[in-house]
């Protein structure tokens, strides 16, 4: 079984300085927000509904071109499932977060922190490159947002 989903490196930057958004899922790890993409769906769309039904957040912009896609596979009614999601740069100007009811917690997190808390190591590369193309914009050595 193939599956595609969409999702979001989700930051805000606040007077404690720079923090990622991760949530926390039923079976206890921590992740960004992501889900499926809906038939018919654009990718951005999925992303941003995504968002709004995991975080409550609305006031969110893409950054920049970053695109990273992960894939893994999981077990699902005894079947192996490939899974692939591809995860964007989201800045979100606002930091108030209402979970749903899919998820037990959240927080956001300095990004030393944030690689301490994501669970799966595809997860902490994603973060290490979503923060490294954020230095590079913001040193000009990288394309601006």
């Amino acid at each position: 079984m193939e599956e595609r989903s969409a999702g979001a490196i989700v930051f805000h930057d606040g007077t404690e300085g720079r923090r990622y958004l991760l949530l926390r899922y039923p079976a206890g790890h921590w992740d960004f927000p992501k889900g499926n993409i809906e038939r018919g769906e654009q990718i951005n769309d999925t992303v941003a509904r995504e968002i709004f039904e995991e975080t409550g957040l609305r006031n969110i912009s893409r950054v920049g071109e970053f695109k990273k896609r992960i894939e893994y596979f999981y077990h699902r009614g005894g079947k192996k499932v490939h899974k692939e999601v591809t995860f964007f740069l989201i800045k979100s100007t606002e930091d108030g977060v209402r979970i749903s009811h899919e998820h037990q917690d959240f927080g956001w997190f300095k990004l030393g922190d944030a690689m301490k808390m994501v669970t799966y190591s595809n997860s902490k590369r994603a973060l290490a490159e979503a923060a490294k193309f954020l230095e590079t914009m913001s040193t000009g050595l990288g394309p601006r947002a």
